[in-house]
């Protein structure tokens, strides 16, 4: 959206009508409220030893963890300290009910803020589980503008599992070239493709052109040598540290803008227990995939030679890799995490070994005794993701519409009756019969659009997510969607194209629950979700481009009964001048 031109005037209209939206806001009987004051702003950093600006949250990156207990209200005052650009923080997972504009999405649930503008985000954690938070405007993600949100359980319940330790890893990928560079790449014709990331990060660290690892007999030329910190805390790796003979909880959540990752500890199995904030029945795994959106926890029990150290190592699937490893220490104490382990770190599977990613997420299944899916659904949307051209630029779009925003944000022109805010076409609830998936398309041509989806409320929605060729021959992309303000289930997968045979393959007795899930190559990915939580709410490709490209859509459902919407949150576009002829009382 950009700044306004007449941004004072906006500033002043904000402020004035923050006192009368404010006391709007429900209070939770008996929760604890958390405060936390934030300024969002660039600063020099070495996240892989290389200094680079990095977007940061009052100096920090990754920014502060959040950490609360269920049924919380968690109260966010951020400063938009960025010199030229408006910024928002989606936090991803809490599905925001009653708050919908708390969601974080510009142009969806609330104007961007521009700088030096204050927005206040308050919401209820209603859900235990680990989450994170990034920001969800324009690829800030890109730029380090994310950190952990950690939900534990009310006082006096109990995890379905028992730990002796906790520890938090949160994975990003990060580029050397700027996310303005990057987004100035995608916008051009032809497109400039941003490139695979120079490193992998580790609770924001990592090491680029240098190795964790060197000196394992690889006697190759070619093999990057040892890093060296030199004191450089920045990126030099977070140890783990645990003891022996104890279980820990591994709490892991992907904010990674492209890669899929593959996740493995030396010598160590790893029991899956919680997915996306839901728990699963737990299952034993080596390694463990994670798309960009995901989040687990993991158990794992300190019963190797505590004499040695391991390696936890992370790499990329579902790309051709070309982003070296990112390493840390799993060190058993009281030894020394300067002793490097033994063993060199474990090799991630074969990038294209959809097989080992599959057997993976199937084995996803949701703890006994959780929800489960309504056996029918109302309406059925199908989804087909494609690669295309409008004049010449490269977009992605959603059966051939390629979502473009628009700058007055949905939730309050659907609330206050603004039919001019965004296109009142209904956007495609199918693709044509005979569209070839295994093949570029045959027309490539597409359309921009901003059109919602239109969800009766209490309704169950089916959605059919299907993959297809790119452009390119014989290229079909991992894509993982992610939903806000929901969970839903995942009732299947299936390859080529979905039919109506395929639904007696559904999982409807405990498929796991979760708010991203993953559509592999020329495949389909079957979830559903009702529609009861009121509000406008964005379902998209979480790998940051592709969304900035124009892969994803917009539901809205139940918007006539989303209480009054804080003023700050709509002082831009058409319900600024709304809210400027008084129809704010």
């Amino acid at each position: 959206m950009g700044l306004m031109a007449n941004q004072e005037q906006r500033k002043l209209m904000v402020s004035v009508l923050y006192l009368v939206s404010v006391s709007t806001i429900q209070y939770s009987f008996g929760s604890q409220e958390r405060h936390f004051k934030w300024e969002v702003a660039y600063t020099l950093w070495a996240p892989d030893c290389v200094e680079h600006s990095v977007m940061a949250i009052n100096g920090q990156f990754p920014g502060p963890t959040i950490r609360a207990r269920l049924g919380d209200i968690v109260v966010i005052q951020l400063t938009n300290k960025l010199p030229t650009e408006g910024v928002v923080i989606h936090w991803h997972g809490i599905r925001q009910f009653g708050t919908p504009w708390a969601d974080g999405t510009a142009s969806i649930s609330q104007c961007a803020i521009n700088p030096e503008e204050t927005f206040v985000y308050r919401f209820k954690v209603d859900k235990a589980g680990t989450y994170f938070y990034h920001g969800h405007y324009g690829m800030q993600r890109s730029a380090g503008l994310y950190g952990s949100l950690i939900v534990d359980v009310a006082e006096g319940e109990k995890e379905p599992f028992h730990y002796d330790g906790e520890l938090n890893l949160l994975f990003s990928d990060w580029w050397h070239k700027s996310v303005n560079e990057q987004e100035i790449g995608l916008s051009s014709k032809p497109m400039r493709w941003i490139g695979e990331p120079q490193s992998l990060l580790i609770n924001g660290r990592g090491q680029y052109n240098c190795s964790l690892a060197a000196g394992y007999g690889n006697s190759s030329s070619t093999s990057p040598p040892e890093c060296k910190f030199q004191g450089n805390k920045q990126c030099a790796p977070q140890v783990l540290h645990v003891l022996p003979r104890k279980t820990y909880r591994l709490r892991i959540a992907s904010t990674t803008a492209l890669s899929s990752l593959n996740l493995a500890i030396g010598n160590h199995k790893m029991v899956v227990v919680e997915a996306d904030g839901n728990y699963v029945e737990p299952f034993a795994v080596p390694d463990l995939d994670i798309y960009s959106g995901e989040s687990y926890s993991v158990l794992i029990t300190t019963d190797q030679n505590p004499n040695e150290n391991y390696w936890l190592s992370i790499g990329v699937r579902g790309r051709e890799p070309k982003t070296s490893h990112a390493l840390t220490i799993f060190n058993y104490l009281p030894i020394s995490a300067s002793k490097l382990p033994t063993s060199p770190p474990l090799i991630t599977p074969e990038w294209n070994d959809y097989a080992h990613s599959k057997s993976f997420i199937k084995k996803l299944l949701a703890l006994m005794g959780s929800p489960k899916p309504p056996t029918n659904y109302h309406r059925r949307i199908v989804l087909l993701n494609t690669q295309n051209k409008i004049n010449g630029y490269t977009k992605w779009a959603i059966n051939n519409v390629s979502l473009a925003l628009p700058p007055t944000p949905y939730l309050g022109s659907i609330k206050h009756g603004l039919k001019h805010a965004f296109s009142q076409r209904k956007p495609p609830e199918n693709f044509p019969n005979n569209y070839n998936l295994m093949k570029p398309p045959t027309n490539p041509n597409t359309t921009t659009g901003n059109g919602v989806y239109i969800l009766s409320f209490g309704i169950t929605i089916d959605v059919i997510l299907q993959n297809a060729n790119t452009l390119n021959e014989n290229v079909s992309e991992i894509h993982p969607w992610h939903l806000h303000g929901h969970d839903f289930w995942v009732l299947g997968y299936g390859e080529g194209r979905f039919s109506q045979k395929d639904v007696k393959k559904f999982n409807l007795k405990n498929p796991p629950l979760r708010n991203t899930a993953v559509i592999f190559p020329y495949g389909w990915t079957a979830l559903r979700f009702v529609a009861d939580n009121p509000g406008v709410w964005a379902f998209h490709c979480h790998i940051e481009p592709h969304l900035h490209m124009g892969m994803g859509v917009v539901f809205a459902e139940g918007v006539r009964r989303v209480p009054k919407i804080p003023a700050e949150a709509l002082a831009c576009g058409l319900t600024a001048k709304w809210l400027m002829r008084g129809n704010h009382t």
